[in-house]
């Protein structure tokens, strides 16, 4: 699957929302795309390893981190079991770590930016909600697709 997100725009502007451009890639996959599974989480990822633990099925993680840049939610670790369990990619509104290592892998990866200190482990947040950030709210199920041009989001597959 080629994901351009600019053709995306051009072919169904109607059905697209765009989220601000705020997000750096840092994946080894330029390009990704997928059905959306949420996270609600502040500073400590336990929700983070128990969601890529099952099976991706080819989806995008969105995490709203609460765009905190004390800490990141992300690191190679985690990253490696998205990648081994079938995620499509990962979408965090807050910082990864081990940017290098994660930039290796086949794996999409958005983030705000990096920050080397992990998080506390409370296991607090909460799972497959509605989340609103960057002038976009992410339903779980529906679509997101990612490129070097930004990010979109659709509630139907267009792909």
């Amino acid at each position: 699957m080629t994901i351009q997100t600019a053709d995306l725009c051009d072919a169904h502007e109607d059905k697209l929302a765009v989220v601000a451009p705020m997000f750096a890639s840092y994946g080894g996959r330029p390009a990704f795309g997928g059905p959306i599974s949420t996270l609600k989480i502040f500073e400590d990822n336990s929700f983070v390893r128990k969601a890529l633990e099952s099976a991706g099925r080819g989806r995008v993680l969105v995490i709203d981190g609460g765009a905190s840049m004390r800490c990141a939610l992300v690191g190679d670790q985690l990253a490696e079991l998205a990648v081994r369990n079938g995620w499509a990619g990962i979408v965090v509104y807050g910082c990864i770590r081990d940017s290098k290592a994660i930039g290796e892998m086949d794996l999409g990866v958005f983030a705000l930016g990096t920050h080397p200190k992990k998080t506390v482990k409370r296991n607090v947040g909460e799972v497959d909600v509605p989340l609103a950030f960057g002038g976009v709210t992410f339903h779980p199920g529906h679509y997101l697709y990612a490129d070097e041009d930004g990010v979109v989001v659709s509630a139907t597959a267009l792909l």
